[in-house]
This record gives C-alpha cells, structure tokens and sequence, in this order.
C-alpha cells in the first residue's frame, strides 16, 4: 500500500472530522491503524485534543443572559477581627511537567542512577577492561563476558570477553557494575 496523495486527503479530512485511527484505516483499506497514526504524526496533523475541546465548545449554544441580581443588602457592621488565613492542600496535585520528547537518532541526556557505582568498582572494571579480550558480536559465546565498550556506531566498539561469572552474562567485575545489591530503604519496606 502506498499513500497516494487522494489517501492522503481523505485521511486529513477524516483526521480532521475527528474519526479514529481505526476507522480510518478500515475505510482506506490495506492499511493498520499504526499506519494511519504515523501518518498522522510524520503530516504534523494535530492532536485533536485541544481541537475537539474548541469544536465541542462552538458546537455548544450561546449562554442567555440572565436578568441582574438585586444588589445585596449591606450587612451590619461588626467588630473587624483578624482574618486567620490556613494554608490547605489542594485535593488535585499541579500537572507534572511535561517530558522532552527527544527525536529519533539523538542521544540521549545523562539520566540520574537510584544506585551510585563505587570507585572500587569503577577501578576494578577500567583494570579488566585493559586485559579485555575485544570480541565482535559474531565471536561472543555463553561462556565469554558479554559487557558492551564504547559507541556501537563506530570502529572503537568491542565486548569485553573474558570468562563469565556462573550463571551470568558477565565477567566478575563487570557483574559488580551490572547487578547492584538493593538500597536499604526497599530492604526495610519488604
């Protein structure tokens, strides 16, 4: 199936009336409803979310005026008393911040780690990094180290390769980087 610009303007103008991915892939025929979505997102069409809420709005008719209130009456005056003023938690928490979206092919920002790697650990794995054997994917078996070096998109990309750890992946000290004893706060709350 290929979009032809007469698929492509029907899907607009069914996007735009507010039918479903579903629906429209089943009335264009040969295509997903995954399809029709990406379509949706590579045209820059929109979200629809905002758009339905300003349709729905027009669609509704025009508030009548009522007639005016009276003007209330002014109270009696009393003693001014100080006003005491409370702070409350309000019952919806404020909106979380919306996360970056990142496109596709860029790298991503440094992520905070819940475990810190120690320095012993760190130094363990620089020195065993240096006797590394250096495989490439095809050479890697289930008794050699299968921790990853360096940036797979360039030349200077390798596995460690030395011996595994019983029952794991990885060599020794890559072990002591990968897998990470439980911090003692979930420890307390099992």
């Amino acid at each position: 199936m290929s979009w032809t610009d007469e698929r492509v303007e029907l899907l607009k103008k069914m996007w735009g009336e507010g039918q479903s991915a579903s629906q429209i892939a089943k009335e264009l025929g040969g295509v997903t409803r995954n399809a029709v979505i990406g379509k949706v997102h590579r045209l820059g069409l929109s979200n629809r979310a905002g758009a339905a809420g300003a349709a729905k709005a027009e669609a509704k008719p025009a508030k009548v005026e009522a007639k005016p209130k009276p003007a209330p009456k002014p109270a009696p005056a009393k003693p001014a008393k100080p006003e005491v003023v409370m702070e409350t938690k309000s019952a919806t928490p404020p909106p979380s911040p919306r996360k970056q979206i990142i496109p596709a092919g860029q790298p991503l920002p440094p992520q905070p780690s819940a475990n810190e790697i120690s320095p012993e650990a760190l130094a363990k794995v620089n020195a065993v990094e240096k006797k590394a054997k250096k495989l490439s994917l095809m050479e890697l078996t289930e008794r050699t180290c299968k921790w990853p070096v360096g940036d797979p998109a360039t030349e200077n990309f390798w596995f460690c390769g030395l011996p595994v750890q019983q029952g794991k992946p990885y060599c020794e000290a890559h072990v002591g980087v990968a897998f990470q004893p439980m911090s003692s706060r979930r420890d307390r709350r099992r």
